[in-house]
């Protein structure tokens, strides 16, 4: 029989129901009665006993909140009678100590990778297609339409054999015939496009560059062709030049083309064309090999978060990170704004003060700049959120925190830099899905795990992206997105470590190229990078 309810924390004063409660239903927990005032829907929070108007919520075993008015033991917190309120931190107070998972289980797993001469592991081979600037996106465009129609000729789906039904014709399109072209089925031809790169302050060109020259440094990409129109902000000595202090050792193969010196557009194309199919033959010889699973990248993030992701998704998102790390791998924890409330935990999880630092001045500055545009990190949990039971941002920080695992923090990474330490690194992020995702592969990820309670499509360009929902109903209910169902820890059927076991499993398989992603499948390659200035 499934629990009702549940404490995270021994020190909390407030439980969260598993299952929808009834108005007087009598529930007996942990040698008390609880009797819910109201009817409840699961994921949301009852009080464990009579708060008091003042009274500070705890949850995780931070503080998440205080009472705006009386709140009755049983009664459900709600926007009405709970605000925002976090832990004020200055420093690092401490040194946590950590012992690493017996990871005898995966010490000799492989993965099958694409191993580069720089000494990193790919999980995809991609060559990859981008603009410097926004005025070069048309012929990103144009190419990818050139290339995808000729190379990766799509089957029709069902939506265009319903427009053409409702049009009244029924003839199917002629399939394109073989012609002995070489078949590239060990490359993916990739495009991105973004609206940045010139019209704006210095400095987000700047960041844009550390972007797009950690995608061209991440493993998954085997090279680049690369437009630029020429006179805009971000020159191609800046992207060069920053390509180069990311890694010096770098020698995979760019094509760079300047449209302001190679005249007309159609001139410009063709070159590029020759160009880039011969390279792209040419990394297609490219062949996947064993790896141990330390050469493994992962991304850590959520979006669509709800009541259950904090109990269930994203604390076995806990545990296979600090699998990964004890096996000498690299994960990444992101969203800043996402981390509010749990500082000190974090700080004094870094390695040295310099790192705890660092961390604190990204936070303190990430929210000024919040306040500064007239909101606060108090106004982070989306409608979805809070009517799916997050109704404060230390209380979805709490549960988002819990990607990290309890591993120390080895790292402390503004947005665009690259991840450089084995273990766990934390990245300076905002909490939006695409802004979050294209940072974490930019700074190196060669996967991302994305767990969801209200389900998203998010995806990207060169990284498999794999969804874990926090809860089976989501699982069932979209399951044409969802990768991985942890929802099975809040019915019992399965324990965290169990679910993270899953995980592990599912991302070797991801990683070696036996398994695609449902976001890989629906083709969603999103690319939003954060602009943190303003246009001029």
């Amino acid at each position: 029989m499934q629990k009702k309810l549940i404490k995270v924390n021994p020190a909390d004063n407030v439980i969260v129901a598993l299952t929808d409660l009834e108005q007087g239903e009598p529930i007996p927990f942990e040698g008390n009665i609880v009797t819910p005032t109201t009817a409840v829907k699961a994921k949301h929070k009852v009080a464990e006993f009579d708060l008091k108007e003042g009274d500070s919520i705890f949850m995780y075993g931070v503080l998440i909140g205080k009472a705006t008015k009386f709140i009755q033991k049983g009664e459900v917190l709600t926007t009405l009678n709970v605000r925002h309120q976090s832990e004020k931190v200055t420093h690092k107070t401490d040194t946590l100590s950590w012992t690493a998972p017996n990871v005898e289980k995966w010490k000799d797993k492989t993965f099958m990778g694409y191993h580069r001469e720089d000494g990193q592991v790919g999980t995809e081979n991609v060559w990859l297609f981008f603009p410097l600037v926004f005025c070069e996106n048309k012929n990103i465009e144009k190419l990818k339409e050139v290339f995808e129609k000729e190379l990766m000729p799509k089957k029709e789906d069902d939506y265009q054999i319903l427009l053409r039904s409702l049009i009244g014709n029924d003839e199917p399109e002629e399939k394109p015939k073989s012609d002995g072209r070489p078949e590239l089925n060990n490359i993916q031809v990739k495009f991105i496009t973004h609206a940045g790169g010139c019209g704006g302050i210095r400095q987000d060109s700047e960041v844009l560059a550390k972007l797009l020259a950690g995608y061209v440094n991440n493993p998954n990409v085997a090279g680049a062709t690369v437009l630029s129109l020429g006179c805009q902000n971000l020159q191609i000595d800046i992207f060069k030049k920053i390509l180069k202090e990311i890694n010096p050792s770098f020698n995979k193969e760019i094509l760079i083309y300047e449209q302001q010196q190679m005249g007309t557009v159609d001139n410009m194309l063709k070159t590029i064309i020759k160009d880039s199919y011969a390279a792209i033959v040419k990394a297609n010889a490219i062949q996947r090999k064993p790896a141990p699973l330390s050469e493994l990248v992962i991304g850590l993030e959520c979006g669509g978060s709800d009541g259950f992701s904090g109990i269930s998704a994203n604390p076995a998102l806990g545990v296979v990170s600090d699998t990964l790390v004890a096996l000498g791998g690299k994960t990444i924890l992101a969203e800043f704004p996402e981390l509010c409330g749990v500082e000190q935990e974090l700080m004094n999880r870094c390695v040295d003060e310099e790192k705890a630092n660092k961390f604190l001045s990204l936070m303190k500055a990430f929210e000024k700049s919040v306040v500064d545009a007239g909101s606060g990190f108090d106004m982070n949990p989306s409608p979805g959120n809070i009517k799916d039971g997050l109704i404060t941002d230390a209380m979805k920080s709490a549960g988002a925190s819990k990607k990290g695992g309890a591993s120390p923090v080895v790292d402390v990474l503004d947005y665009g830099e690259y991840v450089t330490q084995s273990g766990l690194n934390l990245l300076n992020t905002p909490g939006n899905d695409a802004e979050c995702t294209t940072g974490l592969v930019g700074s190196g990820a060669t996967m991302v795990l994305f767990t969801t309670g209200l389900g998203t499509p998010m995806g990207n360009p060169i990284a498999p992206v794999v969804k874990i929902s926090s809860n089976t109903h989501l699982a069932q209910k979209m399951s044409d997105i969802i990768d991985v169902d942890a929802g099975e820890v809040i019915s019992g059927s399965k324990s965290i470590q169990e679910v993270a076991d899953d995980i592990i499993d599912y991302i070797i398989e991801v990683a070696s190229g036996r398994t695609t992603t449902k976001a890989d499948l629906l083709n969603q390659d999103d690319f939003i990078p954060w602009k943190r200035g303003v246009s001029l």
